[in-house]
């Protein structure tokens, strides 16, 4: 069995579980194995993720996240630390971004929680022509925090479907 690790959920984790790669018709036991780590309280994401899904999310996933608003932590929160790492890291900012952006937020939830970064996102090295100098596995890296993707996730916790 797993640590209880407390994992921060980047935006990008919503749309591919629910949109992209494991839609919940299709994969039922993902929503019961997620509800249930949201349930223990170690699925988190700041309200940034909860605004950005409410910019680029489906539907669905929009009514998904307003029947687990405990999930996402107020912006007093993170608000210094995500600052801090923005300013140390000025390349994480998407420069044509119209809203602002939860990645330096997520990052600050699992330092301050002692958690994992969960995100999508691959390193500025992995990409042809990055727009940006650095993305959340960069930033991670630099600062020594663990980042996976929803995948790893879901080997780190044993689960099998």
């Amino acid at each position: 069995m797993p640590d209880q690790a407390i994992y921060s959920i980047d935006t990008n984790v919503l749309m591919d579980w629910q949109a992209r790669h494991y839609p919940t018709d299709l994969f039922p036991g993902l929503v019961a194995k997620i509800e249930a780590i949201i349930q223990a309280g170690r699925w988190l994401a700041p309200e940034l993720v909860d605004e950005e899904t409410g910019i680029v999310g489906t539907d669905e996933l929009r009514a998904w996240t307003k029947a687990h608003k405990g999930m996402f932590l107020p912006m007093a929160t993170t608000l210094a630390d995500g600052m801090a790492i923005q300013a140390r890291f000025p390349g994480l900012r998407d420069p044509k971004a119209e809203h602002e952006e939860a990645d330096a937020f997520v990052i600050a939830l699992a330092q301050q929680r002692g958690g994992i970064v969960v995100t999508q996102e691959t390193s500025a090295a992995e990409k042809n022509k990055p727009k940006r100098t650095h993305f959340i596995p960069d930033v991670c890296r630099d600062l020594g925090l663990p980042c996976i993707n929803l995948q790893g996730l879901m080997r780190r916790e044993g689960w099998k479907f």
